[in-house]
């Protein structure tokens, strides 16, 4: 029995669903989920903030507020400190910012207008 399973098909491998259970499209995980269903808001069927507890991930989560705050969304901002959770989406430094089931920063903290300002490229 190998330790490591290399040749693991990559559609074997599944997407983490929505935190909203709305019944995003996520086929596999090499697709991108860049829309959601009927719930999506401008685009945003959900935001999280991956972290592990601490001050840092703490900042990331209420900037991340702030900014959907700012952008008057009526979205939810999701804290996951699960590290089951977090491996899932391959992030290997927190805090990590997760928009629509995509990693669109990590190891840093984004003050609230620079997430407004990535949520805007993204099409928000």
């Amino acid at each position: 029995m190998a330790l490591f399973n290399f040749g693991k098909n990559k559609e074997e491998k599944q997407a983490p669903s929505c935190a909203y259970n709305c019944g995003c499209p996520t086929s596999d995980a090499t697709e991108t989920v860049t829309e959601c269903c009927g719930t999506a808001v401008n685009g945003i069927c959900c935001i999280k903030v991956l972290g592990a507890g601490c001050k840092a991930c703490h900042e990331q989560f209420e900037y991340a507020k702030e900014a959907v705050k700012n952008m008057r969304l009526s979205v939810e901002v999701e804290y996951i400190t699960d590290m089951a959770k977090v491996m899932e989406y391959g992030v290997m430094s927190m805090p990590a910012l997760v928009v629509n089931e995509k990693v669109i920063s990590m190891g840093k903290v984004l003050k609230a207008a620079d997430i407004k300002k990535l949520l805007h490229k993204l099409g928000c």
